[in-house]
């Protein structure tokens, strides 16, 4: 126990120390802003959520005390909240029914762990929340949220000069648009790679109490296609709703996009160069952004025609998991 209590306070104050880095303005400090939920995470995979809970407690409440009630609060949904409850997620398993354990070769039950896809909406839950949160303190409706945006936006592209420029103008209105987009779009991210990135720390320490899962098998449950088209459809009503239901369009669309890297990694299976056309793929969509779009087509097509389904029963059995 005290060797857990260990490392859950230094997990903690190595995330609080990474998510404080941000106020000192280096560019380092945002790499290590966003990576900050990756010791809770690690924590919570390899030494249980208990840990992970302590040491986001112990961290928030320190960051409380030095810099005051917002940082607490912005670690503690931000960091602490999310690593501590997708670790929990990730290590969530029961037994298969009508599969039990063999006895005589004293083999464990066979268990049946909490959906990938699943934990992917818990991470846009997340993203969701915590760009909604942010938005709520610069207002509590969409004019003026986009109104101290705007504000806020103009004082920092026009420093140094007197009045704005048109073009200026221009790009700050494109940007108050786009801000809670892209916010939305790096909390989803930033979260799901924090999560693979624990994943893989604690399963090469052998740390990792279950299988790697099969990424590649990654599905959202049938009704977040619902969702996403009733948030589509909200998002032109106008006002606060529409701002709300912008940023849950954002995240599920983010969803089914890396759900379309997981059908492309099953589809690619055959190919002899599978390996130089999916660095390539994501090379391109990291380099240009855009191309992500054909990548979500691909994960709403696999939802609506079950696109990896129909592929594996015409090919042979697929290589082992990655």
């Amino acid at each position: 126990m005290i060797a857990i209590l260990i490392v859950a306070l230094a997990a903690g104050a190595a995330s609080a120390l990474m998510f404080a880095s941000i106020v000192s303005g280096a560019a380092i400090s945002i790499l290590l802003f966003y990576l900050a939920p990756l010791p809770v995470m690690v924590t919570a995979l390899g030494w249980g959520p208990l840990a992970a809970a302590i040491g986001g407690i112990g961290a928030a409440s320190v960051l409380g005390a030095l810099f005051g009630l917002p940082y607490c609060i912005a670690f503690a949904m931000m960091v602490a909240l999310p690593g501590w409850w997708l670790g929990h997620l990730a290590l969530l398993g029961r037994p298969i029914a009508g599969a039990a354990a063999d006895s005589a070769a004293q083999q464990p039950p066979a268990i049946e762990w909490y959906p990938v896809g699943r934990i992917l909406l818990w991470v846009a839950a997340f993203a969701i929340i915590t760009t909604t949160a942010a938005l709520l303190t610069l207002g509590t409706d969409s004019d003026t949220i986009t109104g101290t945006l705007r504000r806020g936006l103009l004082k920092v592209l026009s420093a140094g000069e007197g009045q704005p420029s048109s073009d200026i103008e221009r790009v700050v209105e494109a940007l108050v648009i786009f801000a809670p987009l892209a916010a939305t779009v790096i909390a989803m991210v930033t979260l799901t790679l924090n999560l693979w990135l624990a994943g893989k720390i604690t399963q090469t320490s052998g740390r990792l109490n279950r299988p790697w899962p099969e990424l590649r098998n990654t599905a959202l449950p049938a009704m977040t296609l619902v969702a996403l088209l009733v948030a589509v459809a909200a998002s032109f009503v106008g006002g606060m709703l529409a701002l709300l239901a912008q940023i849950v369009t954002t995240a599920l669309v983010i969803a089914y996009a890396l759900v379309g890297f997981a059908v492309l990694h099953t589809l690619t299976l055959s190919l002899t160069n599978r390996g130089f056309w999916l660095g390539g793929i994501y090379a391109v969509v990291v380099m240009f952004g855009w191309p992500i779009v054909a990548i979500f087509a691909l994960g709403i097509a696999d939802a609506v025609f079950g696109l990896r389904q129909r592929y594996l029963q015409t090919r042979p059995p697929p290589l082992p998991a990655e």
